[in-house]
């Protein structure tokens, strides 16, 4: 890659990088921040909730906009209005005031992150270039959150408004780098492709109402629950019916026929509903049953954080070796393990004895995380590469809230009672839900090596195939080469 390819990456990292560290930075901050503005909590929920309903509820929209008016200028616009409602969220005297910025802020990211994705997977060529630059990428994203969770303990121990205006800071420096390094590239042409305001509405209603009814299942009526993921349904009903009668769809219907990208979607959200699962819980069991700082439990899940340092250095090998697909079910296994061995979580547990699960998980996240992006948006036509982008994000997101509800509910129906005995199995019952859901996203990702080899055995004798990384992804659809060069 050339000089300027490399700094359209470093800015484009130090985007998603901003994202996982004022997410991580937030989580370790949340009780300074009750005790200083007096939060009941049901308003500290939805200082989270509120991140989750914008970055989710608008990814979709985020991805199509960026398409349809310019990626640098999706970027650079997006990325602005982080910056301000970041600094204004450390500004906020009063709850509603934070859970405002936090809404607004999420939903910058959803239009910033799909943007920066697109910028990537246009700019590279398909093939080890962009393989590359997405391992690198995903490594960025994985190393934000994790330093987040240590940078967030010290921030909030001076004072949690550093939480807010430390991202201002970094994300001021990557405006102006972006600025600077991302080319401006030509108006994209719409001709014959109007907004598709109903598909819009209707899609982002949606998500909105079902990352809401997810978000909300646990303090709500069940027939509450209910009624608004069956609304959001009917929304989703909606918005097939528009999209395939729209003549420029917000999404293509005809995108979801590759079986690798369905593939990864699904996969990634029931990892990512495995992953935010598993770490509520452990720092449930560090913080309320063993009474660790969160300063300590920052430092104690930092090791999670190896993925940072695996994903651009042992990934691109792995994948060059084994294909996609393999490396992909390779890390699921791995994630489906590592809660295994946190099963039987003890009273009184060493840190050495949850050193090697934490450990793998990094691991596993590393295998995971970037080749699923890169399947996501392998032989995706150049104008839907933020669309596809959108996509997997969405899916992301959704399994967070869904992962996150879901050992939730679990963990507060097997709690009888306030004893350490009790909360300690909540804890262990509710972390069956991590190592479920690895274990059905590992059964997805395993449909896609048996269509792989069937389509091997059927081939020609001596018939060639495209190179490793074009022919082993998810589903064994051969991808073409060269696309977006």
């Amino acid at each position: 890659m050339t000089g300027r390819a490399w700094g359209v990456l470093f800015v484009l990292c130090g985007a998603i990088f901003l994202e996982g560290i004022d997410v991580a930075m937030l989580n370790v901050a949340l009780p300074a921040i009750r005790d200083d503005l007096d939060l009941s909590t049901g308003t500290l929920q939805w200082v989270m909730s509120a991140y989750v309903l914008g970055y989710g509820g608008f990814m979709l929209l985020g991805g199509r906009a960026a398409d349809l008016f310019g990626r640098r200028r999706m970027f650079v616009l997006w990325l602005v209005v982080f910056l301000l409602f970041s600094g204004l969220g450390g500004l906020a005297t009063e709850g509603w005031m934070l859970i405002v910025a936090r809404f607004v802020t999420g939903v910058a990211a959803a239009f910033m992150t799909p943007a920066g994705l697109s910028i990537i997977t246009t700019g590279f060529p398909e093939g080890p270039q962009r393989d590359k630059a997405l391992l690198v990428y995903a490594g960025t994203a994985a190393g934000g959150f994790s330093i987040g969770l240590v940078v967030g303990g010290l921030l909030s121990a001076i004072d949690w408004r550093w939480v807010f205006f430390a991202p201002v800071i970094l994300s001021l420096g990557i405006l102006l780098a972006a600025l600077a390094l991302i080319p401006a590239s030509p108006r994209p042409d719409r001709g014959g492709q109007g907004v598709d305001l109903a598909g819009a509405v209707t899609v982002t209603a949606g998500i909105l109402l079902l990352v809401f009814g997810v978000e909300r299942a646990t303090h709500v009526p069940a027939a509450w629950t209910v009624g608004t993921v069956g609304t959001a349904l009917l929304l989703f009903l909606a918005f097939a019916v528009i999209e395939r009668a729209s003549s420029s769809p917000l999404v293509r219907p005809g995108i979801f026929r590759s079986g690798s990208l369905v593939r990864a979607n699904v996969a990634g959200l029931l990892f990512a509903a495995g992953f935010f699962g598993f770490q509520f819980i452990v720092v449930l069991y560090l913080q309320e049953l063993r009474g660790w700082s969160s300063l300590q439990t920052s430092f104690a899940l930092i090791v999670i954080g190896v993925d940072a340092v695996l994903s651009p250095l042992l990934t691109p090998k792995l994948v060059a070796r084994f294909g996609h697909a393999r490396v992909i079910f390779g890390g699921l296994l791995v994630a489906s393990l590592s809660y295994a061995l946190f099963l039987p979580l003890g009273a009184d547990w060493t840190y050495a004895a949850m050193f090697p699960g934490l450990l793998l998980l990094g691991v596993a996240f590393s295998l995971v995380y970037g080749p699923l992006t890169i399947v996501a948006t392998d032989g995706v036509a150049e104008e839907e590469q933020g669309v596809a982008g959108g996509l997997l994000y969405t899916s992301f997101q959704f399994g967070a809230a869904l992962g996150l509800s879901a050992v939730t509910a679990v963990n507060i129906t097997a709690t009888d009672g306030a004893s350490p005995a009790a909360l300690l199995d909540g804890y262990r019952a509710a972390l069956v839900v991590p190592l479920a859901a690895a274990l059905i996203a590992a059964a997805v990702s395993a449909s896609g090596l048996r269509t792989r080899r069937a389509r091997a055995d059927s081939a020609p004798a001596g018939g060639h195939r495209a190179g490793p990384e074009r022919s082993d992804a998810p589903g064994g659809v051969e991808q073409p080469a060269g696309l977006g060069s």
